[in-house]
């Protein structure tokens, strides 16, 4: 009895593992044909060079730091995506950063236009380095002016020579 029981089990498990192997086939078939149906993303090679460029202008949203070309976050492969589509079909450079811009904002062009409300951005680090500069300027105009100019008295020669523990050389 135990032996036929054995014997049952190994063939349930055979019926399973080779079920299993069908199904895993068949899923690999089923979806060698989906990505058949995917049309193709490749570019000529003025198409890869327009898209490279314009991946190079446009800032990756999720990292801020880097360009969507040098970007591997899932919005920038996206980003990416889209700006082949564009191209292939038929939309000039102008137009594809036209559609970033209405779609993201200024933020996703590396090089903002200057507008009134980019002003800051723009001119904002130059201003803080004249602000930063003035100021120092004016902090050493007036410690040159506390700086006094004048020679000792014999009474402040002689509290210096005290503190000092010593004679103090006489001024010239």
């Amino acid at each position: 009895m135990a032996q036929q029981d054995i014997a049952a089990g190994a063939a349930a498990a055979e019926i399973v593992t080779l079920r299993t192997a069908i199904a895993c086939v068949l899923l690999a078939l089923l979806t060698s044909g989906v990505s058949a149906a995917t049309p193709a993303l490749q570019l000529d090679a003025a198409g890869a060079r327009r898209a490279a460029a314009l991946a190079e202008q446009l800032r990756c949203l999720v990292c801020q730091n880097q360009s969507i070309a040098e970007s591997n976050a899932e919005l920038a492969v996206d980003l990416r995506r889209e700006i082949n589509e564009q191209i292939r079909a038929g939309r000039s450079d102008t137009d594809i950063r036209d559609f970033m811009v209405a779609r993201y904002g200024d933020f996703v062009l590396y090089r903002p236009p200057v507008k009134s409300h980019t002003l800051l951005l723009w001119f904002g680090p130059a201003l803080l380095a004249i602000a930063a500069l003035l100021a120092f300027m004016r902090a050493l105009r007036n410690r040159r002016r506390r700086v006094s100019e004048r020679p000792l008295t014999d009474a402040e020669h002689a509290e210096a020579e005290r503190l000092l523990g010593g004679p103090a050389s006489t001024p010239q």
